[in-house]
């Protein structure tokens, strides 16, 4: 849909016609970036350049048509620190990949089989920053959002490089248990370092660039993929928090949005919850949607879908019904706090 400049503008146009605020496009996707990016071609992982039917650059004319309906435009950095194991990032620098303990380089999720880059590494580190950094200054986005992605899964950090580090930093071996108290914070507190300059260098070129998170809910995020992002709100690093809450139980759900951590962020800064709208195989009900919906919204929380496709196209209903819907929920426009 994105290639398609008339299918993109009837898009923004109906999302701006339901009162939507804001869009979060991917631009960073099994290794590969979705705009022209001169630093990508720079580090060898950009042979071709990902663009729309009429040859037209695709983010700058999403933001184009976006902007044209008032809507935001806040460019998702999908896969953060995860590549395809073939993909010319992880072929070209093999060194910048971490490990587990019995020295395996993949695991599996929703994207298949993946590698994970090292966020303990300053190359890897200056990598992403430079990636980063271009797409928000390059374009006129109103931000960045990262996810879970943006952290590690607690079995890897057993590279070599981390390895010495961490002995050189503690005068201890690195420890065989993942879950290691200690091990898990070290890791967790170096992610947060580096988040911490990614930040600064952003607003040090965009200041009024909103930098947007949207990771799992907290106990999950931290201990199994090392994300302090409760400690990345109150130090003051991101400006918006968008809890993913995937699931169908209301109840899970309900009490997911009501921890503790997520109603102190809410006192600081703009929170969201993000609802599943469906996955191809996984069809969600309006009826679904609109509950948690209004769950979230009697909260006074924001919401946001995953994803775009499974609003109307890819769903158990038919696209009226669908979009009836969305109009019973945000009947009047929606102003971002």
């Amino acid at each position: 849909m994105m290639e398609n400049r008339t299918k993109l503008g009837n898009a923004m146009r109906q999302l701006h016609a339901l009162n939507f605020n804001t869009v979060y496009p991917v631009i960073w996707n099994s290794g590969y970036v979705n705009y022209s990016s001169p630093v990508a071609q720079r580090y060898g992982i950009q042979p071709f350049v990902r663009k729309g039917s009429d040859g037209h650059d695709i983010l700058a004319d999403l933001v184009n048509q976006a902007k044209s309906q008032n809507i935001l435009v806040i460019p998702w950095f999908e896969f953060g620190f995860m590549v395809p194991p073939t993909s010319e990032l992880a072929t070209l620098h093999p060194e910048w990949l971490t490990e587990t303990r019995s020295g395996e380089q993949l695991s599996n999720g929703p994207a298949g089989e993946v590698a994970w880059l090292n966020p303990f590494h300053p190359e890897v580190q200056q990598f992403i920053t430079e990636l980063v950094v271009e797409a928000v200054t390059q374009y006129n986005v109103d931000g960045i959002q990262f996810d879970d992605n943006m952290g590690l899964p607690r079995e890897f950090g057993y590279d070599k490089f981390t390895r010495a580090l961490y002995t050189k930093e503690t005068k201890k071996s690195v420890p065989s248990n993942v879950a290691d108290a200690n091990w898990v914070k070290w890791r967790a507190d170096k992610i947060t370092a580096f988040m911490t300059k990614l930040n600064q260098s952003i607003k040090s070129r965009k200041p009024t660039a909103i930098v947007s998170i949207s990771p799992n809910y907290y106990d999950h995020a931290y201990k199994l993929t090392l994300q302090d992002w409760l400690g990345w709100v109150r130090s003051g690093i991101v400006d918006e928090l968008i809890m993913q809450v995937y699931r169908s139980d209301l109840n899970s759900f309900t009490a997911k949005i009501s921890r503790p951590e997520v109603l102190e962020t809410q006192q600081k800064i703009p929170t969201a919850i993000g609802i599943l709208t469906g996955l191809r195989r996984r069809p969600v009900s309006i009826q679904q949607i609109q509950s948690q919906t209004r769950i979230a919204q009697e909260r006074g929380f924001g919401v946001s879908y995953f994803y775009y496709e499974s609003l109307w196209d890819d769903a158990p209903e038919g696209i009226m019904e669908r979009i009836s819907g969305f109009q019973s929920l945000f009947p009047t426009p929606m102003i971002r706090q």
